[in-house]
Parts: structure tokens; C-alpha cells; sequence
């Protein structure tokens, strides 16, 4: 049996707590995007060290990383090839990608962008 005193303090508990909640659903959103980006810059990166493997062209490879990195922003990709030149070296690409955070928890539990980089190393088979 409640007293008439207790009638509102649920409704009460539930708006102080509902800010807080929302907030953590967005900041668990937010790490979600940020590991699904980090699989398209993983992604990219193998299919620049594809084509740099087989081409002896960069702008093959950098055209590749990008390509498979299209659903993400291009102005915030960095694509960078290193390779020695010979058959049989190893030739290595690193996509970086500067990853927007949302504007609600930028900031305050998140730096306003996330620098995520992922790298990728292959043989060269041409000569």
C-alpha cells in the first residue's frame, strides 16, 4: 500500500535517470559505428596491398583502399604505400581515417574525432 506521499516518486526517479540513460545508449551507438569503421579501414587497407602487390602503379592501390572504403568519408582518408620495388619484397599499405564522433558526447566522454589506422603488408609479384 503506498502513502500519498510516494504517488509521484517513480515518475520523478524515471526523468532523472532517463538523460542519464539515453546517453549511454548513444555513447554504446557511437563505439558501434566506430568498430564497424575500423572494419571498412581494416578492409581497405588489404584490398591497397592487393593491388600494390600486383601493380607497380601507387595510384592503383590508393584507388583500391578507397574503393573499398566508400561508405565512409574520402576528405578524412589517408592512404599511404610504401614499397622497396623488387619481386618478392613486401609492400605496405596504411589507411588512416580521421572518424567523426556525435555531437552529444563529442567532448565529454569522446575527443571530437577518432584517428583510426590499419595497416597492411603483401609481396610484391611483379618485377
Amino acid at each position: 500500500m503506498r502513502r500519498n506521499g510516494e504517488r509521484g516518486s517513480a515518475v520523478i526517479e524515471f526523468a532523472l535517470l532517463l538523460p542519464i540513460l539515453l546517453l549511454i545508449l548513444l555513447a554504446v551507438v557511437q563505439v558501434g559505428v566506430l568498430a564497424s569503421d575500423q572494419l571498412v579501414i581494416t578492409q581497405a587497407a588489404r584490398a591497397g596491398a592487393r593491388a600494390a602487390s600486383v601493380e607497380a602503379g601507387d595510384d592503383a592501390a590508393r584507388a583500391a583502399a578507397l574503393g573499398a572504403a566508400a561508405g565512409l568519408d574520402p576528405a578524412r582518408i589517408t592512404v599511404t604505400i610504401s614499397r622497396s620495388g623488387t619481386e618478392g619484397d613486401p609492400v605496405a599499405v596504411t589507411v588512416t581515417y580521421e572518424a567523426p564522433v556525435a555531437g552529444l558526447i563529442s567532448g565529454w566522454l569522446l575527443p571530437p574525432e577518432v584517428t583510426l589506422r590499419s595497416s597492411s603488408t603483401m609481396r610484391q609479384e611483379f618485377a
